[in-house]
């Protein structure tokens, strides 16, 4: 059994394979957290904790004499508020006699087999029926708010989520201000923290800082998951590396606006909080009505790769869903890159036929199809095909697409509207603008108010016309800015503060109507690139584009950073023209190719413009993809070159499930004159076994990894080599 409950002690244990997370219930009727890392033989770490005055810390009432017990200084599983604990907190609501503090004790909990699920939110899922659930209810009696902590045992997956469910137990409305998913406490050690911000066409660059005293807040306000911040963190030992020490991952399932406080407070304790960013948020809670915090996905490792291997894992089985989870992807070209909004029949045609030539499967008509569609200022909510551009319309295009044996994908934008669209004239209240004021525009664009039932139904009617008219197979499905005039005109004032979460709600319910009804569409997802590139948005959309930024040499930050916590599979990559369109920086065909078979592999260029070699070198690499398809996707993932060593160069490594074959990929970023050749130790392998290394040499598993291999000199324009190390015997 995963989950266990010790009656003499009160104590309420979960374990995974390797991992064990402990929780006390003591004599107050406090859930205090005891211990969340590798597998023990000591049942009990209550012992850890050694209760003293902590002068200034302020005692509950019926502990007023006793000055060793405090909230203040307590390791607890979800926090009460304005009780004393004056930390960050998990919760905060307004009660209706204006009262905002509750105070929540142990209540009762129970065990059952299988994974719960949260009602409109995306969660990790379980086919086989091998997870186990643990609900712990909490109660203040004075506010009557009831929460249940839900914990999810995913025992071979060594992760464990959590979320919870907030409900106004009494007789009067609760302003919910504050819902976080997830209170975690380490009371001990010295950690780094790991995150990931950035900005459009540099998302997810790993920083790696020591906590100092005070609060460090992760956040996007942007109402999307965002290219700043992404809902993902890593606390780290500070010696920790890739193959040691203490490692914690903390994912929030959510594609919205977020936040993850991490406290390092008075005591040298660590806390962590994350959940849905609190800032303009408030939720009605009707009596007997409650509120659904999103997921979070935590795990432990001793090193950062084995944490790494732990989300792709979950990731990739148990939040991906349909039938492109573990299949192929079809090798896709996307036309943006190569016409921009400039496209007609006649060069769609053209490029695909190049592309059928050289082996691609699936032709994607981006941004530029639709009526009016000349550029970014008009056109977006009217998704009727533009008969200038398309003078067969686009079943007329499609047919011959599908004549040169390609599939057909389209872009869509399904959540935006132009001011310049038969869609906004017609319907103005339907777009988020806040009352007497000019909306800020961004992209010349606004944002559809998805939280009304009425624009939810015109986009779910409007994508599944297009589907079911035409041959379509693939959606890449664009979000080309942040929201703000947050408003919604079918929303009472009160309730204003919960249209963005209810946005995300209809969100993801539209995604999940969708992929119902039309299983053999793959969704990509995008938002100007990796603005919504989250565990939230996978559970739709298998792979999401990884960065508007196509530029190789930067896509190896991005990627790299990517790779801490999402999987290989979920990273759309396209090899791009050079000089590249949003760096100008040149680099060889062959450094391009290199780069995006870390990912789901496509082009983005003008075939039309390039040589008979470049095509033909395309091929190859075509080819060579499909081949190693199932290792990139569906095996274990290794970086072998550090943040540091980023500024020389980048090397990474493929390793089948089996370990009888590997990729070995490096990029030199700055070759060096007279410089130490690059050599790396290589990781997964089997040390028994013979294996052979391009063709060139033979050598056991053992020494490829105690001993490395050392590289060629590597020079000129971002110059790339990839080893083949296949198993001999």
């Amino acid at each position: 059994m995963s989950i266990r409950y010790n009656e003499n002690t009160k104590q309420l244990i979960l374990e995974t394979a390797s991992t064990c997370y402990q929780m006390k219930i003591d004599n107050m009727g406090y859930l205090n957290h005891l211990y969340y890392g590798p597998k023990l033989g000591q049942n009990d770490m209550s012992y850890m904790f050694r209760t003293y005055d902590h002068g200034f810390s302020g005692n509950p009432y019926d502990m007023r004499n006793n000055r060793d017990f405090s909230l203040d200084s307590m390791s607890q599983e979800y926090t009460s508020f304005g009780v004393g604990d004056f930390r960050v907190n998990s919760i905060a609501a307004s009660c209706s006699d204006g009262s905002r503090c509750a105070e929540f004790r142990y209540e009762g909990h129970e065990v059952t087999d299988g994974k719960y699920s949260i009602p409109g939110l995306p969660s990790v899922y379980d086919e086989g029926g091998q997870a186990q659930t643990l609900i712990v209810t909490l109660l203040d009696t004075a506010a009557n708010i009831r929460i249940k902590l839900y914990y999810g045992v995913f025992e071979e997956l060594d992760i464990i989520t959590r979320c919870a469910e907030i409900i106004n137990a009494g007789s009067e409305i609760v302003w919910l201000r504050k819902a976080s998913s997830v209170c975690l406490e380490l009371p001990f050690g010295k950690w780094d923290m790991i995150h990931f911000h950035g900005r459009h066409c540099m998302e997810r660059q790993p920083e790696r800082v020591p906590l100092f005293h005070g609060i460090h807040t992760i956040v996007s306000g942007r109402g999307m998951s965002s290219h700043q911040h992404n809902p993902f963190v890593i606390l780290c030992d500070r010696e920790a590396t890739e193959e040691n020490g203490p490692c914690y991952g903390m994912m929030l399932m959510y594609s919205g606006n977020h936040k993850t406080e991490i406290e390092l407070d008075q005591f040298d304790s660590t806390r962590v909080v994350m959940g849905i960013n609190d800032d303009r948020f408030r939720w009605e809670l009707s009596p007997n009505t409650g509120f659904n915090t999103p997921e979070v996905i935590l795990s432990c490792a001793n090193g950062l790769t084995e944490l790494s291997h732990r989300y792709h894992r979950a990731i990739r089985n148990n939040v991906v869903r349909g039938q492109y989870k573990l299949s192929h992807r079809p090798v896709l070209i996307n036309n943006w890159e190569a016409t921009y909004f400039d496209l007609n029949e006649d060069k769609i045609v053209s490029l695909a036929k190049k592309a059928a030539d050289i082996g691609v499967e699936l032709f994607v008509l981006d941004d530029g199809w639709f009526k009016n569609r000349v550029d970014d200022n008009a056109g977006l909510g009217d998704w009727i095909p533009d008969t200038n551009k398309l003078p067969n319309g686009l079943d007329g295009l499609i047919e011959k697409i599908n004549a040169l044996g390609l599939k057909f994908g389209l872009w869509v934008e399904p959540e935006m509207v132009n001011e310049d669209s038969d869609l906004y004239r017609a319907h103005p209240d339907w777009a988020m603008t806040a009352p007497n004021r000019a909306p800020m525009m961004a992209r010349n664009q606004l944002v559809l108010d998805l939280s009304r039932k009425d624009v939810h139904e015109y986009i779910f009617n409007t994508l599944s016309d297009l589907l079911s008219k035409y041959n379509i197979t693939y959606i890449k499905w664009d979000f080309n800015r942040p929201l703000a005039d947050v408003y919604s005109h079918a929303a009472p004032s009160p309730r204003q503060g919960e249209v963005t979460h209810r946005y995300y709600l209809s969100l993801y319910k539209l995604y999940d109507r969708l992929t119902k009804a039309f299983p053999h569409v793959l969704f990509e997802g995008c938002a100007g690139g990796g603005g919504r590139f989250d565990a939230g948005m996978l559970q739709y959309s298998p792979q999401i584009w990884c960065s508007d930024n196509t530029d190789p040499i930067s896509r190896l930050t991005i990627q790299y950073g990517t790779s801490f916590g999402y999987p290989v599979s979920s990273i759309g990559a396209h090899v791009s023209a050079t000089p590249n369109h949003q760096t100008g920086r040149l680099t060889p065909l062959n450094t391009r190719g290199t780069v995006a078979m870390m990912g789901a592999f496509g082009y983005e260029l003008d075939l039309t413009k390039l040589s008979e070699d470049e095509l033909s070198e395309m091929k190859q690499q075509i080819e060579r993809f499909k081949e190693l398809e199932p290792m990139i996707h569906n095996g274990l993932y290794y970086r072998l070159s550090s943040m540091q060593e980023s500024g020389h160069y980048f090397a990474w490594q493929f390793v089948s499930p089996d370990r009888s074959r590997s990729l070995l990929s490096i990029v030199v970023t700055n070759p060096l004159a007279n410089s130490a050749p690059v050599h790396v130790r290589l990781k997964g392998l089997d040390s028994q076994t013979v294996y052979s290394v391009n063709g060139e040499f033979e050598c056991l598993g053992s020494s490829l990894m105690n001993s490395g291999y050392t590289f060629p000199q590597l020079t000129g324009d971002y110059p790339a080599m990839q080893l083949d190390i296949v198993k001999v015997k």
